[in-house]
């Protein structure tokens, strides 16, 4: 990971040092930094990161902004770090586009491998993208290496994390997919037990392909098991 380039965004010295530091330490040498929201901005527009991690909480603005601007033109992974911890919050920071929510004060060796964790899954997913063939059930198909989902021909705007949700459904149709296996797979990650992220992109999704989300059609729980897509054959 030696070629990979992450960009901090936090206005506390002391966060921005450690964290540089074990990154570095871990392999990824070009660790670049920025205190402010505006200066964050500019650098990731010159630099083009392969990851940002990015406080919500900036002297000159808030990072929820500037995740969104970065989303209107990237798709690389942003980690937010805060010291938010309601759950309102990392639900916020899911719904404009985080792909993940680290709280302070946190472990500085966690906070690296998830860091690895979704350089990996994004090189992953370029790869995938140009080996894996057009997914189709039901009115839903996948293309993977243009990133599109389609409900009945009609292009539906999803997020990275959503569109690997419903891109392992698709693999799977009208089988039982558990909580734990669908969030070791999408996020590559060990299922811990507490983490409501699966809960809140499977909401989310069904706010976009099902026409009555809370009494869902396609995208079904199955009690006690974990969630099913549903497509007649």
């Amino acid at each position: 990971m030696s070629g990979k380039k992450v960009l901090i965004i936090d206005d506390e010295a002391d966060i921005l040092k450690l964290i540089q530091t074990v990154l570095i330490k871990e392999g990824i040498e070009h660790v670049l930094t920025s205190t402010t929201a505006e200066d964050g901005w500019m650098q990731f527009q010159e630099t083009k990161p392969d990851l940002v991690l990015l406080d919500i909480m900036l002297p000159d603005g808030e990072g929820y902004e500037v995740c969104k601007k970065m989303r209107s033109i990237s798709k690389v992974p942003i980690l937010f770090i805060s010291a938010k911890t309601e759950e309102i919050d990392k639900i916020v920071g899911f719904a404009i586009g985080g792909d993940d929510y680290i709280t302070k004060p946190f472990s500085p060796k966690e906070l690296a491998y998830r860091v690895k964790a979704q350089l990996r899954r994004a090189d992953y997913a370029v790869t995938d993208a140009i080996e894996e063939p057009i997914l189709k059930a039901g009115p839903f198909e996948l293309d993977p290496q243009k990133a599109e989902l389609r409900k009945n021909g009609q292009l539906i705007d999803v997020k990275p994390k959503e569109l690997g949700v419903m891109k392992f459904f698709l693999q799977n149709v009208n089988k039982v997919i558990s909580k734990e296996k669908l969030y070791d797979t999408v996020w590559g990650e060990d299922f811990t037990g507490i983490d409501n992220t699966v809960m809140v992109h499977i909401r989310r999704l069904r706010e976009k392909i099902e026409d009555q989300p809370s009494s869902p059609t396609y995208l079904k729980t199955v009690k006690g098991l974990g969630y099913k897509l549903t497509v007649e054959d």
